[in-house]
């Protein structure tokens, strides 16, 4: 089994299950500019792609209406959907073990790194982090490969051996070969098996005791 000394993270549906706030907030953003509500399925294609892209793709909306719906969006996430948000069960401890092996830690998120920050202050998660690393407010940085890079950067790693980013959805898995790492792909969050394996990922973990037997054996 390989042996991984640095993890990259992805946060919503990784870290967290962020969906309640994701989609409430996507709502809050369709009703004040009287757009259609979406179905069930749509939203919850909001899940893990960058927020601009998302309503560009899957409400159809031209750049003028994708910058008001993020704006909406963003008058309803920090204060109420930022915490519309639980850390999977076996998560801590997962970290925990993790930082209690030398295994070094950095999160690269195509959430804004500032809300990204809050919600692992928010859930004592940050300790365990070398660095947070997200998307920027003025959106010059969501593409998830930019946000990898940025993180490796940040966190000062400039050889991608024994690094491996852990994320949820096709974005992850490709935003991590663009930068010359493989990807864990979990099943647990948002994307399906399908998705990963087709992405590319290296391996799936079902479960996050799957990914604690992936990474520390």
């Amino acid at each position: 089994m390989q042996q991984y000394q640095t993890i990259l993270f992805d946060l919503d549906g990784t870290l967290t299950d962020s969906a309640p706030g994701i989609l409430n907030s996507v709502r809050y953003a369709c009703r004040k500019l009287q757009l259609e509500m979406p179905q069930e399925a749509t939203l919850r294609r909001f899940l893990g792609p960058p927020l601009p892209s998302s309503f560009r793709d899957y409400l159809h909306l031209n750049e003028a209406d994708t910058a008001r719906a993020v704006n909406a969006f963003r008058e309803y996430y920090p204060d109420k959907g930022i915490f519309e948000n639980e850390v999977y069960p076996g998560i801590p401890e997962l970290l925990r073990d993790l930082k209690a092996a030398g295994k070094g830690m950095v999160m690269a998120t195509s959430k804004p790194e500032l809300f990204a920050r809050r919600i692992m202050e928010h859930f004592s998660l940050d300790q365990y982090f070398d660095a947070i690393c997200g998307a920027t407010i003025d959106e010059t940085r969501t593409d998830k490969g930019d946000v990898i890079a940025y993180a490796l950067q940040t966190a000062g790693i400039a050889s991608t051996e024994g690094v491996v980013m852990v994320g949820d959805r096709e974005h992850d898995v490709k935003g991590a070969a663009r930068n010359g790492l493989p990807c864990i792909g979990v099943v647990y969050g948002y994307g399906s098996a399908e998705e990963l394996r087709t992405a590319g990922a290296v391996t799936l973990a079902d479960t996050v005791q799957d990914l604690h037997t992936l990474l520390l054996g």
